[in-house]
């Protein structure tokens, strides 16, 4: 996992890294401009020689970083043309170093090398810039345009020239060009607050962003994360017991989270079924019999030994005759609306004590007997237990049996948006629009692991940490998803429980893998077209693609 630092926190970093290490933070900022042209250059396939590439500079340490990458970009070959929104004499500090390098080359008369170009602008008024705008660049159809305007530090919206010259950016980034640049962002899009997810008015729009050091809240939470394209975090030397040292309790999962998780649950030449784990599914009924066919199906797929999926024997036929022949499938007791009787309870006693995890709540009934039913799984819990659909709305609101929620044993609520509301007990949405602070607040208070689902995951647990899942994409957010991924979060959990790994650490990855898994299928059938069942089967890809 990777920390999510605020902008007051990196600027932190930054200065312990020079007063302890001995860093100069002149270096800092040469070593940003060599890790954006590092990137910029792979993006162009390998060389920057002959291309055109633009750089709009702000006067603060982002244009300073734009400033020496442009100098860098310049001796690799490419033709450079930067625009400094502002003059050179009311920058400061590193960044005006960098600035009055770039004057002198660009005002020697022989600036030539290799026959690249370097060209410097000073632009001190809107109306300059419009004039500037009309196309008249000394590098006309750059093929990058680099937005270094306005870094972490901006806490309200853009005004003035800075406003008309993100606007501008944006429109490249989305505008039908026929020959359409790449646009890259220093840090993150302009116009953004580094350390929120919102957007608070006109902002730059990139390809790609290059952040430096780690992860800002705006290039991990949505709707502000929408702006940054494909963002790269780039060591520039900071050293990493910094990063790790501050107050920040928010994180960006990894790829290699998920490694490490299939690393220690590996399949090993003695492995049979009871070692790699039982997972017991508590679905269905008699209208939703599918939900537990799902769940069923994905929880084979994830590498437990034994899934038993009990539902209410009216659904018995329909459901066996669906799901995937090694899920053992048998009847309990049901309501008269077809759903889980609360009498089923003790007639699986021995399923739960075999069971090392447990899932409930795909597609269940909503009556009175159901809801007690879901009320003994969880307080009496012997291993962990994943809650989700309509489990959550009987324990809904969660005040009741969060009372009762003191002991280790995990519990894991999986809720979307609107039963998250519900478990809080509210209709305000204005509760929730923080969702980090929301999640973190439940977590805490309930003592569970929350999954909270939406546009970017998160994922919370009772100590404060809360985790974004960078996967997953809205082809997710059709009908079944959720059931997929409860059926592979409870799969992983059995095998977590037999092989004494992290709950937490074991969500997490699940969860990654899960949207993984639907960014695999969004590639080969598209957001329209792909179904959950399609999802399920981009598992194995998934899989692959991490162990990699």
């Amino acid at each position: 996992m990777q920390k999510v630092v605020t902008a007051a926190e990196m600027r932190e970093v930054d200065r312990l890294t020079t007063e302890k290490y001995g860093i100069p933070s002149i270096l800092l900022m040469e070593n940003a401009a060599h890790a954006a042209a590092r990137v910029i250059t792979e993006k162009l396939g390998g060389s920057v020689r002959d291309r055109s590439v633009l750089i709009l500079c702000g006067k603060g340490n982002n244009g300073g970083d734009g400033a020496a990458l442009a100098r860098i970009l310049w001796q690799q070959g490419a033709d450079v043309e930067v625009c400094l929104f502002g003059i050179v004499k009311d920058t400061k500090d590193h960044a005006r170093t960098n600035f009055e390098i770039l004057r002198k080359i660009a005002d020697q008369e022989n600036f030539e090398i290799d026959q690249t170009d370097l060209a410097f602008e000073e632009i001190t008024s809107l109306e300059e810039w419009l004039e500037y705008d009309s196309l008249n660049f000394h590098c006309d159809d750059p093929d990058v345009v680099v937005d270094a305007l306005v870094g972490t530090g901006l806490k309200r919206s853009l005004e003035g020239v800075y406003a008309e010259a993100a606007a501008f950016i944006a429109a490249l980034a989305t505008d039908n060009f026929e020959r359409k640049p790449l646009i890259v962002s220093l840090d993150l899009p302009s116009g953004l607050n580094s350390d929120s997810g919102e957007v608070i008015g006109i902002n730059a729009k990139a390809h790609l962003t290059v952040t430096f050091s780690a992860p800002k809240p705006a290039n991990a939470l949505p709707p502000a994360s929408n702006f940054n394209g494909d963002t790269y975090v780039e060591k520039i030397g900071s050293p990493c017991e910094l990063i790790n040292g501050t107050k920040s309790q928010l994180f960006i999962a990894e790829r290699g989270d998920a490694c490490g998780w299939l690393c220690k649950t590996q399949y090993s030449s003695d492995s049979y079924k009871n070692i790699r784990g039982h997972t017991l599914l508590l679905a269905g009924s008699k209208d939703y019999s599918g939900a537990a066919v799902l769940c069923g199906n994905a929880a084979i797929q994830t590498g437990v030994g034994l899934v038993t999926l009990a539902v209410p024997e009216s659904s018995l036929m329909s459901v066996a005759s669906r799901v995937l022949p090694e899920v053992m499938v048998c009847g309990i007791a049901e309501t008269g609306d077809g759903g889980i009787a609360v009498d089923a309870f003790d007639e699986i006693g021995n399923l739960l004590e075999k069971a090392d995890s447990v899932a409930i709540g795909c597609g269940l009934a909503q009556n009175e007997s159901t809801k007690e039913f879901v009320k003994k799984i969880v307080g009496g819990r012997r291993q962990p237990v994943i809650v989700d659909a309509d489990a959550l709305n009987l324990l809904s609101p969660f005040g009741d049996v969060a009372a009762k929620n003191e002991c280790d044993i995990p519990l894991i609520l999986t809720p979307h948006g609107g039963e998250f509301m519900r478990l809080i007990g509210t209709e305000n949405k204005d509760v929730i629009k923080d969702r980090v602070a929301a999640a973190r607040e439940f977590s805490q208070k309930h003592n569970v692991i929350l999954v909270l689902k939406g546009e970017r995951v998160l994922i919370g647990e009772p100590s404060g940490k809360v985790v974004i899942n960078p996967t997953g994409n809205a082809g997710l957010g059709k009908a079944g998803n959720g059931d997929t991924l409860t059926g592979i979060i409870v799969g992983f959990a059995a095998q977590a429980m037999k092989m004494n790994v992290d709950m937490f650490e074991t969500v997490v990855a699940a969860v990654y893998l899960a949207g993984l898994a639907g960014d695999i299928a969004e590639k080969k059938y598209g957001k329209r077209v792909m179904t959950a069942s399609d999802v399920r089967e981009c598992l194995v890809e998934a899989f692959q693609a991490v162990s990699e």
